[in-house]
């Protein structure tokens, strides 16, 4: 039978406990949350609504088929979340509040998040006679330069 050594220092288990459960150190904080995105753009669509999503090298494609007819007036608002935090806000004129209270706020509408290299504030939304929306995101010229 083996017999293993006990440490002589109670209190030396639960340091070494502790200090692999980082909910546990006081003072733990996280520095960034994975949840929030620097860029987002927002359709007035449905989350399981089937956008196609083209990456050219100047600029992203969102084209997407809407229920009503073409021809409505359609905006992008650029509204910033939070300091560095910007969401893309693509409403139509049913939908064009920006002061949204709680029963107006949509949870189930279709995301996108947007890497680095877009260009937020020239946004360009277009909806055709055929009920096709069309939504371009131009990225930045600096970085199409050293890509090509």
């Amino acid at each position: 039978m083996r017999v293993h050594p006990v440490t002589r220092n109670a209190n030396n288990n639960i340091l070494i406990h502790h200090a692999r459960d980082p909910t546990q150190e006081p003072g733990k904080k996280l520095r960034r949350l994975p949840h929030i995105f620097s860029r987002v753009l927002e359709l007035p669509l449905r989350s399981d609504a089937d956008v196609a999503v083209q990456e050219n090298h100047d600029c992203f494609r969102f084209v997407a088929e809407t229920n009503g007819g073409g021809g409505r007036d359609v905006r992008a608002y650029m509204v910033e979340i939070h300091p560095g935090v910007t969401k893309i806000m693509v409403r139509t004129d049913e939908v064009s509040s920006l002061g949204l209270s709680l029963d107006e706020l949509e949870l189930d509408v279709w995301r996108f998040r947007l890497p680095e290299s877009t260009r937020p504030d020239l946004v360009t939304v277009n909806c055709d006679g055929d009920g096709e929306l069309i939504v371009t995101v131009p990225k930045r010229r600096d970085l199409i330069v050293l890509v090509q």
